[in-house]
């Protein structure tokens, strides 16, 4: 797959370093799974902190194919 680069916004969670989308969203889960995101009761959504809320334009919480989309608006 061809690399993509990160926006500011979402380099603040997964490095600024061109990577495939694959990757990007292998980064993004290890960030979600590791900080306890994942909402407990319905696990299909993603409960936003400081550093995810830009990426998700201001929501605070949004389901796992909504996070697709919304990041696919922050790489280049």
């Amino acid at each position: 797959m061809k690399p993509v680069t990160p926006d500011d916004k979402l380099a603040a969670v997964v490095g600024s370093s061109p990577l495939p989308r694959t990757e990007l969203t292998k980064k993004l889960w290890l960030y979600i799974k590791k900080n306890g995101l994942q909402d407990k009761k319905v696990r299909t959504q993603i409960n936003a902190d400081d550093k995810l809320k830009p990426v998700f334009n201001g929501k605070a919480k949004v389901s796992m194919f909504e996070m697709t989309k919304l990041v696919s608006g922050h790489v280049k």
